[in-house]
């Protein structure tokens, strides 16, 4: 279960291109260990915020603390440090064609360690056991689906055991089956590694799904299945309208809001799907 200490903070982050405003004094925490969904339509600011987190963006005001840092006056060379404690999965998946899917998920520990290549490459391995991908190691992305690209792309950004993963849009542009498998490593990630994540997406059946699924070990078998109360599972969305944080709160809470505007983004997203 999700810890009280936050892995992330934004205090009153205000963020703006010109005089276009993005995101207007927005606050909110997310617990370590605990799951959290960015919602909001197209330019609302999702991707922004996950980029700020990063350091990539610089607020306006306000104050971002990401594992008890503050991020937001950090100098380039301490952000560099901050983020190899925090894994990114982009919607382009950005693994290297030239690469084997080995070369890709060890790539941080090849290129910017001096960590032995039999201890990387048992680290990969590891990784890539945790999706179900180890016989693929030797592969080349272009020998690869696009949901097991995607998954590699998972098992790059979990590969250096970080704290805290970011994920921008993980399952656009996937058929629901892949899309499926791709959310059972966010619930096994969740519960089974204890993981941060924030998730930014318009998926909201994924969304949905990984709200009300946990991950459990049996010996050596993980099961995903469906919890009896959802909202039991660390999981919590978040959206954003208009710069502003619209609503918080768990799935159950969203589904039956009266706000006109939620009503209006959540229609024919609701299950039964």
């Amino acid at each position: 279960m999700a810890s009280a200490s936050p892995s992330v903070v934004f205090d009153e982050v205000s963020f703006a291109f010109d005089d276009h405003i993005v995101l207007d004094k927005v606050s909110f925490s997310v617990p370590t260990g605990s799951l959290r969904f960015v919602l909001g339509a197209s330019g609302s600011g999702k991707s922004v915020l996950l980029k700020l987190i990063l350091g990539l963006f610089r607020p306006d005001s306000g104050t971002i603390l990401v594992n008890g840092q503050r991020v937001d006056g950090m100098a380039e060379r301490e952000l560099l440090g901050l983020r190899s404690g925090i894994g990114m999965v982009f919607q382009e998946n950005a693994l290297f064609d030239s690469l084997t899917v080995d070369e890709n998920v060890g790539y941080r520990f090849y290129e910017e360690t001096d960590m032995p290549i039999a201890e990387v490459r048992a680290r990969v391995l590891e990784v890539l056991g945790f999706i179900g991908l180890g016989e693929y190691i030797d592969r080349r992305p272009s020998e690869l689906s696009g949901g097991q690209r995607r998954r590699v792309a998972l098992a790059r950004a979990m590969a250096s055991r970080p704290g805290l993963l970011l994920f921008d849009d993980p399952t656009t542009g996937l058929d629901p089956i892949t899309a499926a498998t791709v959310d059972d490593e966010v619930v096994k990630l969740r519960d089974l590694e204890q993981v941060t994540s924030i998730v930014a997406t318009h998926q909201m059946r994924d969304a949905f799904y990984v709200a009300t699924h946990q991950a459990v070990r049996s010996g050596d078998e993980v099961r995903v299945v469906t919890v009896d109360d959802p909202e039991s599972t660390p999981a919590e969305f978040m959206v954003l309208h208009e710069g502003r944080i619209r609503f918080e709160g768990p799935a159950s809470e969203l589904l039956s809001s009266e706000d006109t505007y939620l009503k209006q983004f959540l229609f024919k997203t609701l299950p039964p799907w």
